[in-house]
């Protein structure tokens, strides 16, 4: 994948409907790409039940190798391959989601300029942050590392400390819009995401519908954070 952040979006059945979506990132990617999914779609993944994706793009959104993080665990992304519409069976189309082959290909977004990719995913197993933000038997020296962590990202920030403070307006306001929580900090939306999302990563917050919410790990590093200050 090149250049800055796309979305990989698929349609029909497997898309991103905008009812629910599901943003999740990329990992082994060069950047953090945003994936969108609905719940109904991941859980066929899940399942075994779907296994491709189709979608028309000018030029690939993934690549073989990448894995996706999503709410069922990770999903890896196998094979990207151009194909001709006279190619795709409907078998194809049940094994991405839909009815027959028909449905699937009135799903696609027309344009000259597009290839026809099929995406071939596997379910890999559980996100590990999962796994992280759960775990609170924290030393005092794990929570002092956690804290030396956190640090390293306010250096490299470039807007000043703001991992305390992104802890501090999330556990202080769960459920509530990222918008309206950057704006809270005086920050734009776009950077305030990316970097809840490196909290996230440190399984420090989890995502909800709308908003977030600290994790059991990140109330604990953030009672941790208050103490260092008194």
């Amino acid at each position: 994948m090149t250049g800055g952040p796309v979305t990989f979006s698929v349609t029909g059945p497997l898309c991103c409907a905008p009812a629910a979506p599901l943003v999740e990132t990329v990992l082994g990617a060069t950047s953090e790409v945003p994936v969108l999914f609905t719940q109904d779609a991941l859980a066929k993944i899940a399942a075994g039940d779907a296994d491709l994706a189709f979608r028309r793009w000018v030029r690939p959104a993934v690549r073989p190798g990448t894995q996706l993080r999503t709410a069922v665990g990770v999903l890896a992304v196998d094979a990207v391959d151009a194909v001709e519409e006279s190619a795709v069976s409907d078998r194809d189309a049940r094994r991405a989601g839909y009815a027959d082959r028909a449905s699937l290909l009135a799903d696609q977004r027309p344009g000259a300029d597009r290839t026809l990719y099929r995406v071939t995913l596997r379910h890999v197993g559980t996100d590990p942050r999962i796994g992280l933000r759960e775990d609170t038997d924290l030393s005092a020296a794990d929570l002092d590392a956690v804290a030396t962590s956190l640090a390293r990202l306010d250096a490299r920030g470039g807007h000043g400390p703001w991992t305390t403070a992104t802890l501090e307006i999330v556990a202080a306001h769960p459920a509530v819009r990222a918008a309206d929580l950057a704006a809270r900090l005086g920050r734009e939306t776009l950077p305030f995401k990316a970097d809840v999302r490196k909290l996230k990563d440190r399984g420090l917050t989890e995502s909800l519908d709308v908003g977030y919410r600290l994790s059991p790990r990140g109330r604990l590093v953030l009672d941790h954070l208050r103490a260092g200050r008194d």
